[in-house]
């Protein structure tokens, strides 16, 4: 029970300051295993499945993370083809000749369509709404969304980047902590490490 309780709780040292991003939890790095399970008063193993938990965490939040970022890779070009299309309806109201085209119906079923004059497009706002904009008012909410989902995908990389560097400290922790476990507490050399 009490290496449940252990590993349900994040082992910090007293004097240690845990940051966070955007709700992702920081990893303490451990530069001594030993005394920070001394000063903790914890034993490897309850601190190896603490580690083990927060890794899944990680890989959790870090798959959340890459579909967000799918998401927006995929609606940052449909945001730029609407600012194409609308642009390109203001150019030809402009000049006065009609714009032909074809518009898709179905999956794989298109329309002509002769577009004279407009002053208003629709655009889908999502679940099934659509709205008429003027076309000056389409074109601010288009570059407004546009922003926002760069924005947004900039924030979506550094998080994944804060946390591809939580999981390899937690790695190293964990790796460190594993060692002493299987050398039965004393000093290994493992590379520039000293464990």
């Amino acid at each position: 029970m009490a290496a449940a309780s252990a590993s349900s709780s994040p082992p910090q040292l007293d004097s240690e300051v845990v940051a966070e991003r955007r709700g992702i939890p920081a990893a303490p790095f451990v530069k001594d295993v030993q005394a920070y399970l001394d000063q903790l008063g914890l034993d490897v193993n309850s601190t190896l499945a603490y580690l083990q938990e927060r890794l899944q965490q990680y890989k959790v939040v870090e798959m959340k993370l890459l579909a967000q970022q799918r998401d927006l890779q995929a609606k940052i070009p449909d945001i730029k083809k609407c600012l194409d299309i609308v642009d390109t309806l203001q150019a030809r109201k402009d000049s006065g000749e009609a714009l032909l085209t074809d518009f898709e119906v179905s999956e794989g079923i298109y329309a002509r369509a002769r577009i004279e004059n407009t002053d208003s497009v629709c655009l889908w706002l999502g679940a099934n709404v659509m709205l008429e904009y003027s076309c000056e008012e389409a074109i601010n909410l288009l570059q407004k969304n546009l922003e926002n989902a760069k924005a947004s995908l900039e924030v979506i990389v550094a998080d994944l980047q804060f946390l591809r560097d939580q999981v390899t400290i937690t790695q190293i922790v964990d790796f460190n902590s594993d060692l002493r476990l299987s050398n039965g507490g004393g000093a290994v050399a493992l590379g520039r490490y000293l464990i």
